[in-house]
């Protein structure tokens, strides 16, 4: 996540959606922006859905008017202004830059487990969402969360919500194996995806998991329209014996 981004229409689903699993705060939600410096790119420059509150804020007025806000001057733009807002009811955030180098980001992993212990889900918003072909450590590693991480917090007992963007690839065969990826290093979790126009939002719900954090993510799937925000259930991988 880049502060550049706050405000845009991913930012608005991307909040709603976690507004919904929230159940205005009964379910505890911890978010790791998994923050990066801004590269001075374009990125983040879609707003001008703020400009037509007749088609758009009817979705969730009082975040509609969170976003308007936080977008409406360059000073506002930053994530600290949603922390503030109170957008996410009872979230907690760790803020902190994550690097591309192996030992800091281990140390960034163990700060953010530590910050999110009591909590029920954790959102990685990483840049681009799951690795490729590129090994932890290496420059631009922080763009990506890597599979040995969502092992580790999912093995801790928390459920996960991922961040994705979909690349320039057929959408339906790159869902299909970022859910066998998942579901192999979250062995007994049940799966949702919830999809937006250039977005995926992968659901790994913990068994252990309260069940108002299950009838949240069931609740979401039918919340929206499609338009909006597509939710799913994707299944479950059994555990292993």
């Amino acid at each position: 996540m880049k502060d550049q981004y706050v405000g845009d229409i991913n930012d608005y689903r991307k909040y709603a959606l976690l507004r919904a699993l929230s159940s205005g705060g009964a379910n505890r939600i911890g978010v790791s922006w998994m923050l990066t410096p801004s590269d001075g790119g374009m990125d983040g420059g879609k707003l001008a859905y703020l400009q037509h509150p007749d088609r758009h804020r009817h979705v969730d007025p009082e975040l509609f008017d969170i976003l308007a806000h936080a977008a409406s001057a360059p000073e506002r733009r930053r994530l600290a202004t949603i922390e503030n807002s109170g957008a996410i009811p009872g979230a907690l955030y760790h803020n902190d830059l994550l690097p591309d180098e192996l030992a800091a980001r281990h140390a960034f992993m163990g700060r953010c487990a530590y910050a999110f212990r009591n909590v029920d889900l954790i959102f990685f918003d990483p840049d681009n969402g799951l690795e490729v072909a590129k090994p932890k450590g290496r420059k631009d590693s922080s763009k990506y969360l890597y599979l040995d991480e969502v092992t580790a917090f999912y093995a801790s007992g928390k459920s996960l919500l991922i961040y994705q963007h979909f690349p320039r690839i057929e959408r339906t065969a790159f869902l299909a194996r970022c859910s066998e990826r998942l579901l192999v290093a979250a062995p007994g979790a049940s799966l949702w995806g919830f999809t937006t126009a250039h977005v995926v939002f992968l659901l790994l719900l913990h068994p252990a998991s309260p069940a108002r954090l299950h009838s949240a993510a069931d609740a979401a799937c039918s919340r929206w329209t499609p338009e909006f925000i597509s939710g799913r259930f994707l299944g479950i991988e059994p555990a292993a014996p």
